[in-house]
């Protein structure tokens, strides 16, 4: 069965089976095809020198149906020009196979990482070491060659050496990622590592500080002997910001008078700029440290007043002394977001003050209020 539509995201959701192939309206030639399965494909059909080509455009979820039809416009208009665009693949794919040029590191090196570099050039360098660190094993492959099942056995040596299932994770989703980039930008036609599905995570175990604890980490900090480590804690406290943000925050992006800071968006993980208002808390503590420090550059300086990096044993230390085990710095984001959802704050509000990108990452804590779900059934009661 053939069924005829313009060819967006409305009509590929809509796309079953059993209709098999869907003809573009606006193009001729372009049309998908979906197996069995529900795998969608996106195909040229076209007529050249009277031979008849059927040209395989990409994958649906690896390219979106905007992108699939701005291909085929390119690709129309090169035919139009006597250009074999099938013959022109299949002769640079010959001339490419198992060459340098198409290695995972090549990709890295000179497309991959000046792009990260463009989009986040606080982050780009530290990501593709964490990507190279993972993935040593699969820089002299050819990026054709890297598929669902070399990573698969690759997942389970991860897992054999006691690497956690949320870290294989989020290593997984960052050559995907680089695949698809590869797919794109037209360097490799498809990958098949959609095949190869995230493992499952309780996500709803999260490590937040009791009242007790936190009363024993304020007065742990307050005998610390660095000067910083307090204001860091309170900010992180009291805003929910990642380590990095805080330590990449400058005095430009804090503003006391209207009380909010900014976390712009080449520090910010989702790439996003947000804005946190300031608590009473973390208003003083700002204010205070400005008195302390100065106004200009970083907020939180090191040695010759540049950009403080890390403070891990002084954070250990604060921990031990207050006798709080099993909790990251990265924890007290959690301990945010916990106390708002105690506090019977709605998800969504949480979720923009913590700036994830999508409601699923903050759907963790909703366990933490139970309250709203009796009161649901309650309803109907």
């Amino acid at each position: 069965m053939t069924i005829k539509n313009k060819i967006t995201i409305t009509s590929i959701k809509n796309l079953e089976p059993e209709d098999k192939r869907l003809n573009d309206t606006e193009i001729s030639g372009f049309h998908a095809r979906i197996t069995p399965s529900g795998l969608i494909t996106y195909y040229l059909f076209y007529r050249l020198n009277g031979k008849q080509v059927n040209y395989r455009l990409g994958i649906d979820g690896q390219m979106s149906p905007a992108q699939a039809r701005d291909l085929a416009k390119n690709k129309i208009a090169e035919v139009t020009q006597g250009v074999d665009v099938q013959a022109v693949r299949k002769n640079e794919r010959t001339k490419t196979k198992h060459s340098k040029y198409s290695t995972l590191q090549f990709f890295l090196d000179e497309k991959y990482a000046p792009w990260l570099k463009s989009r986040n050039p606080k982050t780009a360098e530290k990501t593709i070491t964490a990507f190279k660190s993972s993935f040593p094993k699969f820089m002299d492959f050819q990026l054709s060659d890297i598929n669902a099942w070399e990573m698969e056995k690759w997942r389970n040596k991860r897992l054999a050496d006691g690497v956690k299932p949320a870290t294989t994770n989020r290593q997984m989703n960052t050559i995907k990622g680089c695949l698809s980039r590869a797919v794109e930008w037209g360097v490799i036609d498809n990958h098949d590592l959609r095949k190869v599905k995230a493992l499952q995570v309780d996500n709803s175990k999260i490590r937040y500080l009791n009242s007790d604890e936190e009363t024993r980490l304020r007065d742990s900090l307050k005998n610390c002997n660095t000067n910083f480590l307090e204001p860091i804690v309170l900010i992180a406290m009291n805003t929910g910001m990642r380590k990095g943000e805080l330590l990449s925050l400058e005095w430009d992006h804090v503003n006391l008078d209207n009380k909010i800071l900014t976390v712009d968006f080449l520090n910010a993980k989702s790439g996003s700029t947000r804005h946190i208002p300031l608590n009473t808390e973390a208003f003083n503590t700002l204010k205070n440290w400005q008195k302390r420090s100065d106004s200009i550059g970083f907020v939180f300086k090191g040695k010759n007043h540049q950009q403080l990096k890390d403070f891990p044993l002084i954070w250990h230390a604060v921990l031990d002394e207050a006798k709080i085990t099993k909790f990251r710095f990265h924890d007290i984001r959690h301990h945010f977001a916990s106390k708002l959802v105690m506090a019977s704050v709605d998800l969504n509000t949480v979720r923009e003050l913590l700036g994830h990108s999508d409601l699923k990452m903050t759907l963790r804590y909703a366990h933490l209020a139970p309250e709203h779900k009796a009161a649901a059934v309650n309803l109907i009661g």
